[in-house]
């Protein structure tokens, strides 16, 4: 970050005097930007453990902090006293700082949240459909984004900074899957929800898929410390993924890095197919369907699921193997320390799944490279809200988390 600093103070000093202002403005909010992103990946610190994280005089963190405070985005906690020297005062985030919404559009449950500084969800809404539809979800968003920020004070309503969405890709393609008929979603192919919403919305509103939203919210608000490089899979209706490279999320030429649906993977039968048909938990609703069961309360709530042996066990199986098969290969491409592994599903059934990948994973020759590890993600069922809330904040709020130094040791 001291590199960056110092290349755009050399470019300042080169400008024309009638850009100068305007330089030293955006290298203001960038600073800014750093230190939010320092103090949401590392915790409360104090203005010394910002100076020497980024090489930044003591005065400058001195003012941006001041400003951040006094814009309401920092707040102090308890000074914390060393063996000498005056003692030192961490700033960490304020929860009121800044307001988000998301909005997920899922196969059968579409939801709106909307959330603090610090990701914690201040208030819901949900609508459970058997198909999504644009003008379904565009009035559901209106009627949802009017329940959440009506009963805001002002002081909150003008801390609302802009709305995420977040939309599996081409829908259209889901059609079969989703038993209906041929061309029943064609209308998402020529609508572009965010630019509709935004029409008439005072925030900007930023759109991504899903699950690489999920995979966003588990860089942000994830509770455990992730290696630099990993891939991330989200079990829904149908599984889905992001990409991370140190550190941040890979996004690819056409945006569509991660996805772990298209993935070929065994079939067990000398060929191969597609990881969504193998991972996905419509395969839970399809053999619930297929006992006389209804499998709707799937989508009603993630902890509550009471699921036979004999429907769960398969699906555990078939799953764990070919997520394995995905691990070994992505870490093979791009040497990744990890698979993170999260979804709309029971804790307890996650657990029994990654289990299952790890006992899957050493049965396949992984001979010149270092397995992955399959670690379990911290967002839990509502990532996917939660990745689309995040959106906005990182536009706005945040660096590329990948460029971050670690945490320097406390003053003593």
């Amino acid at each position: 970050m001291q590199g960056s600093a110092k290349e755009e103070t050399g470019r300042e000093s080169a400008a024309p005097a009638n850009k100068i202002g305007t330089d030293h403005s955006a290298m203001r909010a960038r600073n800014e930007r750093l230190v939010l992103s320092l103090i949401r990946r590392h915790g409360a610190l104090a203005k010394s453990e910002i100076a020497r994280l980024t090489g930044l005089s003591a005065q400058t963190v001195s003012v941006i902090m001041r400003a951040l405070e006094a814009g309401g985005f920092l707040k102090r906690e308890s000074p914390v006293r060393g063996k000498v020297g005056q003692p030192t005062v961490p700033m960490s985030l304020a929860p009121d700082g800044a307001l988000f919404l998301g909005l997920k559009v899922g196969r059968r449950r579409t939801e709106m949240v909307l959330i603090d500084f610090l990701g914690e969800v201040r208030a819901s809404t949900v609508m459970r459909h058997d198909y999504p539809s644009p003008d379904g979800v565009l009035l559901f968003a209106r009627e949802s984004i009017a329940e959440l920020t009506e009963p805001l004070p002002a002081s909150l309503k003008s801390r609302i900074q802009g709305l995420g969405i977040g939309l599996p890709f081409q829908l259209w393609d889901w059609a079969e899957r989703l038993g209906l008929p041929a061309g029943a979603m064609d209308d998402w192919r020529q609508r572009d929800i965010g630019t509709e919403l935004g029409a008439n919305l005072p925030w900007p509103v930023l759109l991504e898929n899903d699950a690489s939203a999920a995979c966003n919210a588990e860089l942000i608000f994830g509770k455990d410390k992730l290696p630099r490089d990993f891939v991330y899979a989200f079990l829904g209706f149908f599984v889905g993924g992001g990409l991370v490279l140190g550190g941040s999320m890979f996004a690819g030429h056409s945006g569509n890095a991660g996805a772990l649906a298209s993935m070929p993977v065994p079939d067990g039968a000398g060929g191969s197919r597609q990881l969504v048909e193998l991972a996905s938990l419509c395969a839970l609703e399809q053999a619930l369907v297929e006992r006389g069961r209804d499998g709707a309360f799937l989508w009603e709530s993630a902890p509550e699921w009471e699921l036979e042996e004999e429907i769960v066990g398969p699906w555990i199986a078939q799953a764990a193997k070919a997520l394995a098969h995905v691990a070994a290969s992505a870490g093979g491409l791009c040497d990744l320390q990890a698979m993170v592994i999260d979804g709309w599903l029971p804790e307890a059934l996650r657990s029994r799944l990654i289990a299952a990948i790890e006992e899957e994973l050493e049965k396949i020759d992984l001979s010149g490279m270092t397995p992955p590890k399959i670690l379990a993600g911290t967002a839990g069922p509502l990532a996917r809200a939660l990745g689309a809330a995040s959106l906005p904040l990182s536009a706005k709020f945040l660096v590329e988390f990948g460029g971050l130094p670690d945490a320097p040791a406390r003053d003593q």
